[in-house]
């Protein structure tokens, strides 16, 4: 396992930042809301213990996947028995690789949370929606932003 992504490594990103506003404790049944300033320090919190959360999750699956690997491919007589196991591998490294690359992106949402940047579109500055960060805790851009990025990059594709 590449070692920035290993749990020791992780410890320095989820730890909550030296800012004592920081070291609260979140209710169990605590959901953001729009009648609440943003990014105060409950949200963040909530945000934070999400990412964190799935990234471990993403980690155990790696490990467990890595566990699979090095027990060894079964020596499978027939062909197309060998061929679909191969397929199968295959397709599980590609998803690991895709977990990867998202643990990636939490780390660096993590990091955006220590610097106070976290919740903020990387273009216009302005608030990243509370339902998009639901349903997206690792976005950077505003729905408009990612829209218009979007547009951009198809425009210059089909050019």
């Amino acid at each position: 396992m590449d070692p920035i992504y290993s749990p020791a490594s992780a410890s320095s990103l989820v730890s909550p930042r030296n800012d004592p506003a920081m070291s609260v404790t979140l209710p169990p049944d605590y959901r953001p809301s729009e009648d609440e300033p943003f990014m105060n320090p409950l949200m963040l919190e909530y945000f934070r213990q999400r990412l964190v959360s799935w990234r471990a999750e993403l980690l155990t699956e790696s490990t467990e996947t890595l566990m699979q690997l090095q027990e060894g491919g079964s020596s499978e007589p027939d062909l197309s028995d060998r061929a679909t196991s191969e397929t199968n591998r295959s397709l599980e490294l590609r998803t690991r690789d895709r977990a990867r690359k998202l643990i990636a992106k939490i780390d660096e949402a993590l990091q955006r949370i220590e610097d106070g940047s976290y919740g903020f579109c990387e273009d216009t500055q302005e608030p990243i929606g509370l339902s998009r960060l639901e349903a997206r805790p690792i976005a950077t851009l505003s729905l408009e932003a990612q829209e218009r990025h979007e547009r951009m990059e198809k425009t210059h594709r089909d050019e």
